[in-house]
């Protein structure tokens, strides 16, 4: 059976007005310049300690910034989201497949777990891996390895879909297709550059363009 690792943030839920208003709530809270929300939707996706230090300086505490990002976003910004149109839909028919779907996100497990939950999404996904408070895993290549390991699945039957580079090239780590989610963060140029073997335009593409990919 094929397996579908699948990105969260900006792949399954549009995240973004959740996150960046937490990180915007970090950086107040540190007396940092907070930039408009419009000028911070690269921080949806990436790990938050590896973003962190390009607003604050390496030199800041990064790890009461993160602190500070995941309080408020526990309490105020998780469910602040929305599935995109047409992702249930697709879910539902790459699961029919059939196939083995898994959340593969840099995301703490934890808050992951409880996105997937409250949107009624778990019966569709085997199980969520994420990264740890500590921050195991939030280099996804080794979180890709990680699931390999655990699942014991060879890459010829992995599809790896995101929407930002760091998901294409650590898809590419295992030798496993990455299917550029455009609809996401990400843009065409970011993706391709990052080598995703598929860009799908729309999640209403997705079922299609993952059954093709399966089948060459």
């Amino acid at each position: 059976m094929f397996v579908i690792l699948v990105d969260l943030d900006g792949t399954i839920i549009n995240s973004g007005p959740g996150i960046i208003n937490s990180y915007r709530y970090a950086l107040r809270c540190m007396g940092v310049d907070c930039p408009p929300a419009e000028d911070l939707t690269w921080v949806v996706g990436p790990p938050s300690r590896r973003s962190f230090p390009k607003l604050i300086g390496a030199q800041r505490d990064v790890e009461e910034a993160v602190r500070l990002y995941r309080e408020h976003y526990g309490e105020h910004g998780l469910f602040n989201a929305t599935v995109y149109p047409g992702m249930r839909e697709a879910l539902t028919s790459l699961y029919a497949l059939p196939a083995r779907l898994f959340v593969c996100t840099a995301k703490p497990q934890d808050f992951a777990e409880r996105i997937i939950e409250h949107f009624d999404l778990g019966h569709l996904f085997e199980r969520v891996y994420g990264a740890d408070l500590e921050g195991k895993f939030d280099d996804k290549g080794l979180l890709i390895g990680h699931i390999m390991g655990v699942e014991r699945i060879e890459p010829t039957r992995m599809v790896m879909v995101g929407d930002r580079a760091n998901d294409m090239l650590a898809a590419a780590r295992h030798a496993v297709p990455g299917v550029g989610a455009l609809w996401g963060y990400g843009d065409e140029t970011e993706l391709s550059e990052a080598g995703a073997t598929v860009l799908c335009p729309s999640p209403h593409d997705l079922a299609t363009a993952i059954r093709n990919l399966l089948q060459d």
